[in-house]
């Protein structure tokens, strides 16, 4: 797919999501890496860009220069949004609210501390993220360190045979330093985070090198 007809269907991606507005957002297209650029009124909006351009059949790789502009009706201190993302990982059932800390700077919200899983730490920020006056966040949650099983290879090229969403046949798994190590190729840049997903998703995995290529 040459670049202005990847540039044109992801314009068309950002269309169909209903939470961005695509009049907001710059789109540049280089060997199919994406650049968006532009003003939004949200980090909620800016992350939803970047989702949507990930979608698109042919993308390998999105930059998210977009830049997050509140308007005066959502703008809040550092301390107003600093309880605000306290209270919401303390009322969370799947987020152990006392093992995250929580450092806002300039509207930018930092996440700290260590969890059990990854879809823990994944939770953690897209509560935060959601909250009015946030810019951004950096998550930088670790992953506690479980018990080694040896069979953790297996385990993961199982659940990735299990996915409608994937040809395992062109994925590899290893372990490589404490981490796992994801190699192949694909055919989108959503079918590399399912890969992704479903390594981080055996129990005792800490850290996934993802190296997956994607290959229109």
């Amino acid at each position: 797919m040459i670049d202005t007809e990847l540039r044109d269907s992801v314009m068309d991606e950002l269309s169909w999501e209903p939470m961005v507005n695509p009049a907001e957002i710059g789109v540049s297209i280089s060997e199919g890496v994406v650049t968006l650029t532009g003003f939004v009124e949200s980090f909620t909006e800016k992350t939803a860009a970047e989702e949507a351009a990930k979608r698109v059949y042919g993308v390998r790789a999105v930059a998210n220069d977009i830049e997050v502009h509140l308007p005066g009706s959502m703008a809040r201190t550092d301390a107003d949004i600093a309880r605000a993302a306290r209270n919401v990982l303390d009322w969370s059932t799947m987020i152990p609210g006392d093992d995250i800390t929580v450092t806002v700077r300039n509207g930018w919200v930092t996440l700290e501390g260590s969890v059990d899983w990854q879809y823990q730490k994944e939770a953690a920020a897209n509560t935060v993220r959601n909250l009015t006056g946030v810019k951004g966040v950096e998550n930088m949650i670790s992953i506690r360190e479980r018990s080694k099983l040896t069979e953790i290879e297996s385990k993961i090229k199982d659940a990735l045979r299990r996915s409608a969403e994937l040809d395992a046949r062109r994925i590899s798994v290893e372990r490589q330093d404490g981490a796992v190590v994801l190699r192949g190729n694909v055919r989108s840049w959503y079918e590399r985070m399912e890969a992704e997903s479903a390594a981080w998703s055996a129990p005792g995995v800490t850290e996934v090198d993802n190296e997956i290529t994607v290959t229109a």
